[in-house]
């Protein structure tokens, strides 16, 4: 809790504590984000984009926590933020491409992507500045995957080149909020609407990576409203009051503006912005900072820590996994017992055996490749972090410079 200080002033700021434990409710959020994600890309539901606004709730996250990374000089941040986010993408890259170029996909041939700027674009496999490239088809509809696998399983790489972007740009969007918090907050919004309403367009990639950072730029801020201390000055009912109407103005414009999957607010911007703002607001405002988890969450904990700690991995590779589910289920046909009544319910039941299926995968992934993320914070490499043999020592998981995700 901060002292009062006069609106617009930002608050006294102490030096961030090396052994401060770590906030577990916003560990929860990002589980219950990472989860979402997965249910929604399994499932497709539109709804689920208005129970838990996933993305919103983990640029709001990542907000504060470079917020609070920022008390050290701005490029010593970068740097490590950077480390921590490249090499588990280049693990995933390289996996990727493979497969690509392995089922035929010939980048300077793609029409989206041909010539000399489609073979550059590849260097965002790397650094990803854009969005990395991919064939919208490849393959064949009768094949072992659909011929869209590469959009599914390579276009959720947005998230990682908007979320560069958010980083590159937080010491000066931190300075700005410093000196003229609410301008800075809604400052996103408005550049939203002003792209919803096609008051200006902007064309291509480009247009794609500034529309994305518009859309969770008021989420990414809101993450320095709350590690700032702002959020909390700023009378609960009256937080709740604004957000509450912000949702409800999303949800009148999505109302008019469903696109081809009805509610779901994926496609349309404006109406993501302005509910994912107001969620998360109700969210931080109510943020009781917790250092254990209570009650029945305790029984989760190790799943929380574990998912915080292999978050980056989970995101990248959850959708390949998704698919590779299909082969796997569809081996089932061709046991001998199989009769027309076991096929029938197996088909009905086709999509409940992908999500039940996909969880052990992740986990296998998580075993392979998860310990990347701990070389790339400079920690020994962990086989399984869900912090019990922290606990069996009885040392307290730190939420010091090593301890905060990406």
């Amino acid at each position: 809790m901060t002292h009062p200080t006069r609106v617009g002033e930002p608050p006294a700021r102490e030096a961030p504590s090396a052994r401060a434990p770590r906030d577990r409710y916003l560990d929860l959020l990002r589980t219950l984000a990472l989860v979402r994600v997965v249910v929604y890309h399994l499932f497709g539901w539109a709804w689920l984009t208005i129970l838990f606004p996933s993305m919103g709730v983990m640029f709001a996250l990542a907000g504060s926590l470079t917020a609070r990374s920022l008390e050290r000089p701005a490029r010593q941040v970068l740097t490590s933020r950077l480390r921590r986010l490249l090499p588990p993408l280049w693990v995933f890259g390289a996996a990727a491409l493979f497969l690509l170029f392995a089922a035929g996909w010939k980048p300077a041939d793609d029409p989206d992507h041909g010539g000399t700027w489609g073979l550059l674009s590849l260097a965002d496999y790397v650094l990803p500045l854009g969005a990395p490239p991919f064939p919208w088809q490849l393959g064949d509809k009768a094949g072992l995957l659909e011929d869209t696998w590469a959009v599914q399983a390579v276009g959720p790489l947005w998230y990682l080149r908007a979320y560069l972007w958010f980083v590159l740009a937080s010491p000066l969007l931190l300075r700005a909020f410093r000196r003229a918090p609410w301008p800075t907050l809604l400052a996103p919004l408005a550049l939203t609407a002003l792209l919803s309403t096609g008051l200006v367009r902007i064309p291509g990639e480009t247009g794609n990576a500034i529309g994305d950072f518009a859309v969770y730029g008021g989420c990414w801020i809101l993450g320095f409203a709350h590690q700032e201390g702002v959020l909390a000055r700023v009378p609960r009912y009256l937080a709740v009051s604004l957000a509450a109407l912000t949702m409800a103005f999303g949800l009148w414009w999505a109302s008019g503006h469903l696109g081809p999957d009805g509610w779901d607010l994926n496609d349309i911007p404006l109406a993501q912005a302005t509910w994912s703002l107001g969620f998360v607001v109700v969210l931080l405002v109510h943020s009781p900072s917790w250092h254990q988890l209570p009650g029945r969450l305790a029984h989760a904990d190790k799943l929380i820590t574990l998912s915080n700690n292999r978050a980056v991995t989970i995101y990248l590779w959850h959708n390949l996994l998704i698919m590779a589910t299909v082969p796997l289920i569809d081996m089932a046909y061709d046991v001998p017992f199989m009769t027309e009544r076991t096929m029938a319910a197996l088909d009905s039941t086709y999509t409940m055996w992908m999500f039940m299926l996909v969880w052990p995968l992740i986990g296998v992934m998580v075993l392979a490749v998860g310990w990347v993320e701990d070389l790339a914070a400079r920690r020994s490499p962990r086989v399984w972090p869900d912090g019990a043999a922290k606990r069996r020592r009885g040392g307290v998981t730190p939420r010091g410079r090593d301890a905060e995700g990406a």
